[in-house]
């Protein structure tokens, strides 16, 4: 057989009265339908046992460190009036309280906050009085420590070595200002921290390196505490906003003579965005670090400069992009602006992802009700830590088959997630493909949707089922592989670390792998109602003989939809940035905090609206090249603009490599 029979042969044929995605479907990949059900019903059941065996208060309340849950009369002291915990020690053992100390010289060395009670030897060198805590009392409780002048001395230049607070891993702590987190803990003032450097340290030679000890746990309560404080705003700009951006830009795409100006637009202004606030930053930075006197610490002027720096490169590579990459980015809009054109003929794709919104949350607030419970029914222990006066605090322990009922609702988790995304990857993949293999395109509209949905739920869970689980099981691998990395961590095993290291990245770029290939899968399902095997295999075969054109398509046609991306989560940040530096200027340790978490938030929003337009566009290349291949010349399917676009870029690789 010659060369061309051969190439005949590995071209792919369309069925039989071909015209447009099949509409002669049946149920595909029955038996991971009927096993995700189980899954699920598994699940179910094992919530509630969980449900009549555990008590949620138990993870969700906070626990002391005789094992009484604060607010409750859970364990052995009846903590019902005592509804908020303060931590004395480093290791989470904590006293319950009335109401979160208040301490207006912000730290108090003379008074301790102790494992029974407050310890005050000389009442007149304390800034506070006895009562000015309410604790509960621990007289009778089991592992309770007293301070007396010996394990407890109040003086400065020895207090912080003594065998009760032994350098915050001992059984008292001095009595200092509190923040109120979640309404039941109450975590140090970070300002807190500052004045304690400033009392025990003396002169030139300091007791201890305070700066050095709770450098961690002073950033973390630093974070703690700005993320609680601006938690309204962070819900504002990173959810709310950025829906709102996120929405109106997808719908702005969808004008065709405003894609080109959207694009370039984006671009512009996100890079103008970057070099704004980095400015903003430094200019920022050095006002705090003149002013007189100085209300900001050297910490927060060196992380502003940083973070300003940081900005700055990021505007700087932006630009280094869009001019290397100017004309790929022109010639790629012509794929965005066929999947603009879809769009546009259903718009009500666009609203796809919300639904999915709510199904993952319904699921996620069933399967964390499920979880907590699971967790709380585990074995009250009495761990003693390895300390000078041998603290003693409360953790749960677990039976190995807690432990296995614990990675089973994990992978139910991934397993879910996963089949709700693979559901809607199918209905926008039979939409687009119905336009794209559509003579007359205005037959295509709403209704359109609606049938696609109807059909995927009806024919296609199963196909879904089976891609979500193999996306399923590397991520369960991937968790594990994540455990036995803590183990080894724990266990100080350098060689074990970097090879649990190595397998992790590998696993990543083979969870990326399959996500890719699970996608083209069910573009091929939507095509022609095929199961998950035969539609991955051909859709593998149909990519390797399109190598090329799809990679080199695919990859710029994916830098207009990561522009997309940076430019909502962009104008999001930098608009909370804005608004949280001006009005919450005093309450705030520090901005950057809150505003990363706006910026994940953001992009995550982002990433919902833009993955519409990524898999649209996925949808019309895989149609395209399968066009090709099955018809030929005026048979085809593809518009002459995208036709067009297609040999253009071709032709446009070629001259770029110099092939020509």
């Amino acid at each position: 057989m010659s060369s061309e029979d051969d190439e005949k042969v590995e071209r792919m044929s369309a069925p039989p009265d071909f015209d447009g995605p099949t509409t002669d479907r049946k149920c595909t990949d029955i038996l991971f339908a009927i096993l995700i059900l189980v899954c699920w019903t598994a699940m179910t059941g094992l919530g509630i046992w969980s449900w009549n065996n555990g008590d949620y208060r138990v993870v969700l309340y906070p626990m002391d460190y005789a094992g009484n849950i604060c607010g409750t009369d859970y364990g052995t002291l009846n903590m019902t009036d005592y509804t908020k915990i303060v931590y004395i020690n480093n290791f989470g053992g904590g006293v319950c309280v009335e109401e979160c100390p208040i301490v207006e010289n912000l730290v108090d060395v003379h008074t301790l906050v102790t494992y029974n009670g407050i310890y005050q030897p000389d009442p007149s060198n304390s800034n506070v009085t006895n009562d000015f805590l309410k604790i509960a009392d621990y007289s009778a409780a089991d592992g309770v420590l007293t301070c007396d002048t010996t394990t407890c001395p109040t003086d400065v230049t020895d207090s912080w070595d003594s065998e009760g607070i032994n350098k915050g891993r001992g059984f008292a702590y001095y009595a200092m200002d509190s923040i109120e987190i979640l309404e039941v803990r109450c975590l140090t003032n970070p300002l807190s921290y500052t004045k304690l450097d400033e009392m025990i340290t003396t002169g030139d030679n300091p007791v201890f390196d305070l700066d050095g000890v709770n450098e961690a746990s002073r950033i973390w309560n630093n974070l703690y505490g700005d993320i609680f404080e601006a938690r309204y705003l962070i819900v504002l700009f990173g959810l709310g906003a950025a829906m709102v951006v996120g929405f109106v830009y997808t719908q702005l795409l969808r004008i065709q003579a405003l894609l080109g100006s959207m694009v370039w637009g984006s671009i512009f202004l996100s890079i103008a965005i970057f070099f704004a606030c980095g400015g903003y930053a430094f200019v920022t930075a050095n006002e705090w670090r003149d002013a007189d006197p100085r209300v900001e610490t050297d910490f927060n002027i060196m992380a502003a400069k940083i973070f300003s720096f940081v900005l700055i490169g990021l505007g700087g590579l932006a630009i280094t992009i869009a001019v290397f990459l100017r004309k790929q980015i022109q010639l790629s809009m012509a794929c965005v602006r066929a999947a603009a054109r879809a769009m546009s003929s259903m718009p009500t794709m666009i609203v796809f992802p919300f639904i999915q919104i709510l199904g993952l949350a319904g699921f996620t607030t069933i399967w964390f009700f499920y979880a907590v419970h699971l967790a709380s029914t585990g074995t009250l222990v009495t761990a003693e830590i390895d300390t000078i006066a041998k603290v003693t605090v409360r953790a749960f322990e677990f039976d190995e088959i807690t432990r296995q009922a614990g990675w089973y609702l994990l992978f139910c988790f991934f397993w879910t997630a996963a089949f709700i995304s693979a559901v809607g990857e199918i209905v926008i993949s039979m939409c687009v493909a119905k336009w794209y293999f559509s003579r007359d395109k205005r037959r295509v509209g709403v209704c359109t949707v609606f049938t696609c949905i109807a059909d995927t739920l009806r024919y296609h869970l199963g196909t879904a089922a089976f891609g979500s689980f193999i996306i399923a099981v590397t991520q369960m691998v991937r968790a594990f592989v994540a455990y036995l990395q803590k183990r080894a961590k724990a266990l100080d095993n350098k060689v074990g670390e970097a090879l649990l290291c190595c397998c992790q990245c590998c696993l990543w770029c083979f969870e990326k792998v399959i996500k890719f290939l699970n996608k083209n899968a069910y573009i091929q399902t939507a095509m022609f109602g095929t199961p998950f095997c035969r539609s991955a295999r051909e859709a593998f075969h149909l990519i390797v003989r399109n190598a090329g054109k799809v990679a080199s398509i695919t990859f710029v046609s994916n830098l207009i939809l990561l522009v997309g991306k940076v430019f909502i989560s962009a104008v999001t940040t930098g608009a909370g940035y804005v608004y949280m530096d001006y009005k919450l200027t005093d309450e705030l340790y520090s901005t950057a905090g809150p505003c990363v978490f706006v910026f994940f938030l953001s992009w995550f929003i982002s990433g919902m609206f833009m993955s519409v337009f990524d898999m649209s566009t996925s949808t019309i290349l895989q149609c395209f090249v399968a066009d090709e291949e099955m018809f030929d010349g005026d048979e085809c399917y593809a518009e002459r603009e995208l036709r067009d676009f297609i040999h253009g870029f071709e032709e446009e690789e070629k001259r770029i490599i110099g092939r020509e």
